[in-house]
């Protein structure tokens, strides 16, 4: 199906012309444009444009002065805080490759990618829990420095003196200096008063290593080049139907580490000049406090952020009127969650879609025009689709059936950093162009919005039936009773598989049993997907972004 022959209502056409650019060369343009705008609103300290263009130049030339430039890694493992920024251009404007590592990571998992990305040097806070695990990565790997910045001086003047004084023991005493050829240095040493050496970078260099969340196995590092980025920012800015004169206020409250952010939060802000209200992580009463007090305007989220806000006491007394749009993605977003933040809030909340391949976003619900519930929207301009053959990628999918959506662009990834075999697996040729398998199953109406019905690695084969989880999961969530569900195959001695819920409960509704769940389940939904049990628990796992891990479910369950 050619999605862009179909209707589409989107505020700019879907041929909109997308430049092929760098990241450095956008963050340029936005300071040339407006200097002393605010770019980052951090618990209440303002840094301009101009102010963190500034601190990222430094920045690249101190890691030119290191010998660190074209070719090198550098990693950030950090949680949302200003160096955040000024190291990740900076680190592009030095003709180097950013490395995202989550400031959850264990030893072992930053370690692993560490080697696996070949960081040259690490960038982080003197939060001791973060500082420790990135000291220990040090000694045990090919890590030569590590930069650590301290969280006090990026911190309102109160707000710092009061970590100072008072979480004395939440704050490292890094160990600085040089030993065994490796080092750790102050953040600050790495910002010489020198401007850093021009370079010609290409677009198609590669920008960042963002590692995917892996569905089995190890995480893959995805190669995404300068053009891809800054085609992804710019094709959510096109989405975008408000009045550019009017203040534009971006919650940072979703990770910057992850795709979603670094796209939806960090890069799209560049592009339109918008101000990021950041938070060091997601806590509801924090968040509520931000919107009001920098009248925040758009709010990226995942769905289990916009619930946290509607269980928080306060959210009744939040006033929401700066607010104009609510996006929300990472995850399927419920018709019940949607309907009672919109009742709440006032504010329309539409879903969206993207993989860490796709730089971050795929397609969208219009803002303001036509939606669909239940579906990822509409593809973001110059995006094509593709549906193919569940059973043999190398065909079409049947005419008006569902098929693996399969997806060309200007911001699909380069390919994953050192697995050619890997890229074969999720690269196909079809009509003269290249397309990037999802694993996800499709399919796109005569308006061109496109529904995702599950996952094909999610499927459970009941007595050699196909049964999607998560059109089992939309069936139980209607029930009043239901917070969260997810749902999984579990061996059956007859059927191979059967299907089986987990789930919570709202907290303010009277529970039914397990059993009366079930039968409640089963009574709607078809014979193949009846579930064998639904599992009652007080919480169900979830990523580091908050979205139900199915995986995590599975592991937990079956050992798998």
């Amino acid at each position: 199906m050619d999605v862009s022959k179909l209707p589409y209502h989107h505020p700019s056409p879907w041929d909109t012309e997308i430049e092929s650019t760098t990241m450095p060369a956008l963050f340029g343009r936005a300071v040339d444009a407006h200097p002393q705008r605010t770019l980052i609103e951090f618990l209440g300290r303002k840094l301009s444009y101009q102010a963190m263009h500034a601190e990222a130049r430094r920045f690249a030339a101190g890691l030119q002065e290191r010998g660190i430039g074209r070719g090198d890694r550098v990693g950030l493992f950090l949680p949302n805080v200003p160096i955040y920024l000024s190291a990740y251009y900076g680190a592009m404007m030095a003709g180097a490759t950013v490395v995202n590592f989550s400031p959850l990571y264990s030893v072992e998992e930053l370690a692993h990618q560490v080697e696996d990305s070949g960081t040259r040097l690490l960038v982080t806070v003197d939060a001791k829990q973060l500082y420790d695990t990135a000291a220990a990565v040090l000694d045990q790997s090919s890590l030569q420095t590590l930069a650590v910045g301290k969280l006090a001086s990026m911190l309102p003047t109160l707000k710092g003196l009061g970590l100072r004084l008072f979480r004395r023991n939440a704050v490292a005493q890094p160990d600085y200096g040089a030993r065994d050829g490796k080092a750790i240095v102050d953040w600050n040493e790495l910002l010489p008063r020198s401007e850093p050496r021009a370079l010609d970078i290409a677009p198609d260099e590669i920008a960042l290593l963002q590692y995917t969340g892996g569905t089995t196995g190890r995480p893959k590092g995805a190669m995404l080049s300068h053009a891809n980025l800054a085609a992804n920012a710019q094709q959510v800015n096109a989405i975008d139907p408000f009045d550019r004169k009017d203040p534009d206020v971006i919650m940072g409250a979703l990770p910057l580490f992850h795709v979603f952010a670094n796209t939806c939060v960090l890069n799209r802000s560049v592009v339109r000049g918008a101000t990021i209200a950041m938070v060091p992580r997601f806590e509801a009463g924090d968040v509520l406090a931000t919107l009001k007090r920098a009248r925040v305007t758009g709010f990226p989220g995942v769905p289990t952020m916009f619930q946290a806000l509607l269980d928080h006491p306060k959210v009744g007394q939040t006033d929401f009127s700066n607010l104009r749009i609510c996006i929300s993605g990472g995850a399927p977003l419920s018709n019940a969650l949607r309907e009672k933040w919109e009742k709440v809030s006032g504010v329309r909340l539409v879903e969206g879609y993207g993989l860490t391949e796709s730089s971050g976003v795929v397609s969208a619900n219009p803002y303001v025009a036509m939606r669909k519930h239940g579906t990822i929207g509409q593809v973001l301009a110059q995006t094509r689709l593709l549906l193919l053959d569940k059973e043999d990628p190398t065909k079409l999918a049947p005419e008006g059936e569902p098929g693996e959506l399969a997806i060309n662009g200007p911001q699909i990834m380069q390919g994953y950093w050192n697995l050619p075999d890997a890229d074969a697996e999720v690269f196909i040729e079809h009509q003269g162009r290249k397309w990037l398998r999802t694993g996800d199953v499709a399919q796109i109406d005569a308006d061109g919005f496109v529904e995702i019905v599950d996952r094909i690695k999610d499927m459970i084969a009941v007595g050699g039936f196909k049964v999607f989880p998560s059109q089992v999961e939309d069936v139980l969530q209607e029930n009043p009773a239901i917070r969260d569900v997810l749902v999984i195959g579990v061996p059956d001695d007859y059927h191979g598989e059967v299907p089986r819920a987990y789930a919570t409960l709202q907290p303010d509704v009277r529970a039914p049993s397990a059993e009366a769940l079930r039968e409640w389940l089963n009574a709607r939904v078809g014979k193949h997907e009846r579930v064998d049990e639904v599992v009652i628990r007080k919480e169900l796992p979830v990523t580091l972004v908050g979205k139900l891990d199915r995986k995590a479910l599975r592991q937990e369950v079956l050992g798998d």
